[in-house]
């Protein structure tokens, strides 16, 4: 085995591991989780999980983070589709923001949001770095395309981020009283009321005409 070969496959174990460690905390709780129980399920020896992540609040906390960099990774593509949205803004706006909230609305992202809202006491740090991997990513991919847009006529804003802050906001304030703060899925029809409903609020304030 080259040396390559066999940094890829630690990191790829590494990874197995923050996977599983993240479903075994989202299902139990930090504090009912212990490292055995992650091992068991990775398939792996207890000394493993340690030799990857020293100890049980490393593993929650790269394990937080790297569920928040999946989040933001699917969100980024997302977003990137409006680069060349066509002449019919309207739709494909909405369509962008119904699989942003599809995104949002996923068992991932709930559960990554009920363990950084539960263990804010414990971890406060750990809620400004999902935060900044998230909202913040994602806030600023989605201004960067407005801006795009205005720059071509299609919107008409002088603040790109100020107009991707709304838009964001009439997204995901409707989604969390209809899931209950996360507690709760939302029906497909639903989510797609809430893109329309939000893109149209959006366009009356902020479309080129």
């Amino acid at each position: 085995m080259t040396g390559a070969t066999a940094a890829r496959g630690r990191i790829d174990k590494r990874q197995a591991i923050l996977d599983v460690a993240f479903t075994v905390f989202a299902r139990r709780g930090y504090d009912k989780t212990c490292v055995q129980e992650i091992a068991d399920e990775a398939g792996v020896a207890k000394p493993t999980v340690y030799n990857h992540l020293t100890d049980k609040q490393t593993l929650f906390r790269h394990a937080v983070l790297a569920a928040a960099d999946a989040v933001a990774a699917e969100t980024l593509a997302i977003t990137d589709r409006l680069r060349t949205p066509g002449d019919d803004l309207r739709t494909v706006l909405a369509d962008v923001a119904e699989d942003l909230l599809r995104v949002c609305s996923t068992e991932r992202a709930r559960a990554l949001r009920a363990l950084t809202y539960a263990q804010l006491a414990a971890f406060p740090e750990l809620t400004d770095a999902v935060l900044e991997r998230t909202s913040q990513r994602i806030a600023e991919a989605l201004a960067d395309r407005l801006a795009r847009l205005a720059l071509a006529g299609d919107l008409r804003t002088n603040d790109p981020a100020q107009a991707a802050e709304q838009l964001l906001a009439l997204l995901t304030a409707p989604l969390e009283a209809r899931s209950r703060l996360g507690t709760r899925a939302v029906p497909d029809i639903e989510i797609r009321q809430i893109a329309d409903a939000a893109v149209r609020t959006f366009l009356s304030a902020f479309g080129s005409h």
